[in-house]
C-alpha cells in the first residue's frame, strides 16, 4: 500500500514539473516570437500537451534511477554527493585557502575592468550621499555604504576612480568570504576534491557571478547574504539543537537575515512569509530560542530601516514601485486596444499614467511607463485606479496576461534574449545586441581597463553578440536552465516528502516570486539562482525528512 501511494506521488510530482516545463517552454517561445501568448493556436497548443506527456514520463523515469545518489553516486558523472554521517570538522585553513583563492580568481576581471562595474543606479546613489538628498528607493544601507565609501576615498585620493575600486574591493571581500564559507561547508559534509575545485572555479570564474561580486549595485551584496542564510538554514535544518548551540552561528544567521532585506526590500517581505513556515515545521521542537531566531531579524529590519529613514529623513517609495504590473496592464489595453475605450476610461488612465508616458509603453520593461506615474492622486484617489483596472480586466484578461508575462518570461524560457533595453541610451554606450549586463562605468568614474582581452570578453557578454552566436552556451547564462533544475529537484524532494530538503531554500524561491511582480526581467534580480545551486549538492539524500520534527 505504501509503495503504490509513494508511485501515485511520484507521478504526481513528476507530472507537476511536466506541465510546467510544457507551458513554461511554449508560452516562453510564442512571447520571445511574437510579443503575446496565442492560446487559440491548435499546434502550438499540441506542442505543449505532447511536452507535458514526454517531460512527465522522462522524469518518473529519470527518478527511479535517482535514489542512487543517496549511496554516493556521481550527479552528472562529477558531482559525488554525499551519504549521511559522511562529515569531517570544520578547517579554519581550508577557508583561508578557498577565500585566497576565490580573491586571486578576482583579481585579473577586476583589474580588467577597472574601477569595476559602476552601475545601475550607482551615480544616484552616490549623488544622494553627496547631497545630503536621500529616499527610500534604493536601500538607505547601500546608499551609505555604497556613497561614503567612495565619497571618502575621494576625499583622501581626489581620485573619484580610486573611491570607486574601494568599494568594489570591499564587496569582492566581502561576498568572496561568503562564497568560502558555503565551499568549505560543502567539504565538511564530504564532497570530493574535484567538486570543492569546481564550485571554486564557479564562483571565482564564471561570467555572470564574478560581474556582481564586481558590480556596484546592491544585487551583489544581497545575493550573499541570501545565500549565507540559505546555508545556515540548511544547518538549522539538519541539526536545530547543534546549531542552536553554536553562538557564532545564530548571531551570523540573525545578521545575514537582517542584511539581507537591507539591500533589498523584497528580501524583507520574501523572509516574512517564511517566518510561519519553519515554525510550522518546527512545531515538534519549538523552542523559545528558535522562535526568537526565526523572528528577531523582522523586528531588526523594522526598527535598523525606522531608524534610517528617521535619521536621514528619506521620501516614502512611490507607489508605482509596488504597482508595476497593473501599471503595464492598463498600458498594454491602451496601447493596443484603445479604439475600444471610452473616453471616460482613458481620461481615468491619462490622469494617473501621463499621456506621453503611455504612448512609449514597451513590452518587456515598465521603467519608461511608470515614471511619472501620479503618486499624490493615488493617494487620494486610489479606488478610481483599481475601478477602471478591474473593469478593463473583465473585458480584456489576455492582454492584462501579456503584459506580466512580457515581464517575466525571461526567467522561466531558457532561450530567452536577455535584451529589454534595446535602444535604450545609457552614459558611454546604447543598447543594441545585448542589455545582459550594464557594463560600464557611470560617471564620475571611467574605465580603465589593464588587461583589454578579458574587457573584452566581458563587453561581448554584457552587451554584444554572445546570446546570439553561442545559443547552446547561452542556456547556462539565463536563469530559465537553473529555474528547470530547481524545480526539477524540488518536485523530486516532494515526491519523497523530503520537506526538510526543501524549506532551506524557501526564502529564496519567496524572493523569487516578488520579481515576477517586477518591472522587466533582469540577471541581476536572480543571481541567487546561480549562487545557491551548490547548495543543492549537500541537501539531495543525506538527510531524513524527520530530522527535526
Amino acid at each position: 500500500m505504501r509503495s503504490n501511494k509513494e508511485n501515485t506521488l511520484a507521478w504526481l510530482m513528476s507530472g507537476l514539473f511536466g506541465v510546467l516545463a510544457g507551458v513554461f517552454l511554449t508560452f516562453g517561445y510564442q512571447l520571445e516570437t511574437y510579443d503575446q501568448i496565442n492560446i487559440f493556436d491548435k499546434n502550438a497548443m499540441l506542442v505543449m500537451l505532447a511536452l507535458m506527456i514526454i517531460v512527465t514520463v522522462d522524469t518518473r523515469y529519470v527518478w527511479r534511477n535517482y535514489d542512487l545518489t543517496d549511496k554516493g553516486a556521481k550527479l552528472f558523472g562529477i558531482v559525488k554527493l554525499p551519504k549521511k554521517g559522511q562529515e569531517r570538522e570544520f578547517s579554519k585553513r581550508d577557508f583561508l585557502i578557498n577565500y585566497a583563492s576565490l580573491v586571486v580568481l578576482c583579481i585579473p576581471v577586476f583589474l580588467a575592468e577597472f574601477p569595476g562595474f559602476f552601475v545601475y543606479d550607482a551615480q544616484d546613489e552616490l549623488n544622494e550621499v553627496l547631497t545630503r538628498s536621500f529616499s527610500t528607493h534604493h536601500p538607505l544601507l547601500h546608499v551609505l555604504l555604497l556613497g561614503g565609501t567612495i565619497a571618502l576615498f575621494h576625499k583622501i585620493s581626489g581620485s573619484w576612480n580610486f573611491g570607486i575600486a574601494a568599494y568594489i574591493v570591499l564587496q569582492m571581500l566581502v561576498i568572496s568570504a561568503i562564497f568560502a564559507y558555503v565551499v568549505t561547508y560543502l567539504q565538511k559534509k564530504g564532497i570530493a576534491k574535484r567538486a570543492r575545485i569546481l564550485w571554486l572555479l564557479f564562483y571565482g570564474l564564471f561570467p555572470t557571478i564574478v560581474m556582481y561580486t564586481l558590480c556596484s549595485c546592491k544585487d551583489g551584496l544581497f545575493t550573499g547574504f541570501l545565500l549565507l542564510l540559505t546555508a545556515f538554514l540548511v544547518q538549522l535544518v539538519e541539526d536545530p539543537e547543534g546549531f542552536l548551540k553554536s553562538k557564532v552561528k545564530v548571531c551570523l544567521f540573525v545578521l545575514s537575515a537582517v542584511l539581507m532585506p537591507l539591500f533589498r526590500h523584497n528580501g524583507f517581505y520574501a523572509y516574512l512569509v517564511f517566518v510561519p513556515f519553519a515554525l510550522i515545521y518546527f512545531r515538534k521542537k519549538l523552542k523559545p530560542l528558535l522562535v526568537s531566531v526565526l523572528v528577531l531579524p523582522v523586528i531588526l529590519y523594522l526598527v535598523i530601516s525606522g531608524i534610517l529613514s528617521g535619521i536621514f529623513s528619506s521620501e516614502v517609495t512611490h507607489h508605482q514601485e509596488m504597482l508595476t504590473v497593473p501599471i503595464m496592464q492598463l498600458s498594454r489595453v491602451y496601447a493596443y486596444d484603445g479604439e475600444s475605450l471610452s473616453d471616460e476610461d482613458k481620461a481615468v488612465i491619462e490622469s494617473y499614467i501621463h499621456k506621453e508616458n503611455l504612448d512609449k509603453y514597451t513590452p518587456r520593461v515598465s521603467d519608461m511607463v511608470k515614471v511619472n506615474f501620479d503618486n499624490e492622486l493615488y493617494e487620494r484617489d486610489s479606488a478610481a485606479f483599481w475601478k477602471v483596472w478591474l473593469k478593463l480586466f473583465k473585458e480584456h484578461p489576455l492582454a492584462y496576461l501579456n503584459a506580466w508575462m512580457l515581464t517575466s518570461y525571461g526567467y522561466y524560457y531558457p532561450p530567452a534574449v536577455i535584451n529589454v533595453y534595446k535602444g535604450n541610451t545609457v552614459y558611454t554606450f546604447t543598447y543594441d545586441e545585448s542589455s545582459y549586463f550594464g557594463y560600464e562605468v557611470e560617471p564620475p568614474g571611467e574605465r580603465i581597463s589593464l588587461i583589454p582581452a578579458i574587457d573584452k570578453l566581458y563587453r561581448y557578454i554584457s552587451i554584444g553578440s554572445f546570446q546570439q552566436d553561442a545559443i547552446l552556451l547561452r542556456l547556462f547564462f539565463n536563469p530559465g536552465l537553473y529555474l528547470f533544475i530547481y524545480m526539477y529537484v524540488f518536485a523530486y524532494r516532494l515526491s519523497k516528502k523530503r520537506f526538510c530538503q526543501i524549506l532551506p531554500f524557501l526564502p529564496m524561491v519567496l524572493t523569487f516570486c516578488t520579481v515576477l511582480l517586477g518591472p522587466t526581467y533582469l540577471i541581476r534580480y536572480v543571481l541567487y539562482l546561480w549562487t545557491c545551486i551548490p547548495l543543492l549538492t549537500v541537501t539531495g539524500g543525506a538527510v531524513k525528512s524527520t530530522a527535526a520534527v
